[in-house]
């Protein structure tokens, strides 16, 4: 929040979604040095929502954490908005946030994704198996509710991490009852791969914006900051990003994260005291 409203003039008012448990600490935070002049709505996600739509999977931690789902849920948050842009936790902007509003969005679009075949940030494998830039990465191909979609195994996935969504029309086209229909089926059915490449989230909208969806500006979401391919970027290239993601296990605000020196820029201290950095130079005073 505090890199988006530092590069640009526009007005911006963000949508906090988060747990009820959470409200007041975020509360408090938000009041602190330059974010005070931040517009602003906590809002609560209310995970009953998915009940049914989600298998408790303990190989797949995110399963486990309802606030991932979010997305699927805007028109909900920002009841009033025709267009929002959606983005997880785990980025810094560089960019003007209007050029990224401001993306045309084909008409019948819902929502405009980065998609992984032309970005630079991806192409990487994930433990050998599913590839993480197509389709058969994140959908198993065996099931034959799957291959009745007559969707390409081949096809380019995107990330789902950051998105210019036009409420109007997911309103008019009812998309998070599609995304929960086939919630509801994998559930039943198990119709994601086992191989998963990346988010939970990803194989329902996949499904769902099937050729049906516009793209943003690849560096609109330089990503993999947070696996060790982030490594790889150069620094001019990080410094170009107009967005950058830290999607992967590596946060920027734990210890082995690639440029957290970037993050941290803008990163703004918990005045309650109850969220610190982990730092590789602290380690030693944490064991104490």
């Amino acid at each position: 929040m505090n890199s988006i409203q530092h590069n640009t003039r526009s007005s911006v008012i963000f949508y906090i979604v988060t747990l009820n448990d959470t409200a007041d600490h975020l509360r408090s935070w938000l009041k602190s040095g330059s974010l005070k002049s931040i517009r602003y709505k906590i809002v609560n996600f209310d995970t009953k929502l998915l009940e049914g739509k989600v298998k408790e999977d303990p190989d797949q931690g995110e399963s486990m954490k309802p606030l991932t789902f979010a997305r699927f849920y805007l028109p909900i948050f920002v009841p009033s908005a025709k267009k929002a842009i959606y983005m997880d936790d785990d980025v810094i902007v560089q960019g003007d946030i209007l050029a990224l509003y401001n993306t045309p969005l084909k008409p019948g679009h819902a929502a405009a994704f980065s998609e992984d075949c032309d970005s630079t940030s991806t192409k990487v494998v994930i433990r050998g198996a599913g590839n993480q830039y197509n389709y058969i990465g994140y959908l198993d191909y065996k099931k034959e509710r799957i291959r009745k979609l007559s969707m390409k195994a081949s096809t380019c996935s995107f990330n789902p991490g950051v998105f210019v969504a036009n409420l109007t029309e997911w309103k008019r086209q009812n998309i998070t009852n599609q995304l929960e229909k086939w919630m509801k089926l994998n559930v039943e059915e198990g119709l994601y791969s086992r191989t998963l490449a990346g988010s939970i989230t990803t194989p329902p909208l996949l499904i769902v914006f099937y050729q049906q969806h516009s793209t943003i500006d690849p560096m609109w979401n330089v990503r993999h900051l947070g696996s060790s391919a982030g490594k790889r970027y150069s620094p001019q290239f990080v410094k170009a990003a107009k967005l950058l993601h830290w999607n992967g296990h590596f946060k920027p605000w734990g210890r082995t994260a690639s440029y957290t020196d970037v993050w941290e820029k803008w990163y703004i201290p918990d005045p309650t005291g109850k969220f610190s950095l982990i730092r590789r130079h602290m380690e030693i005073s944490n064991i104490k």
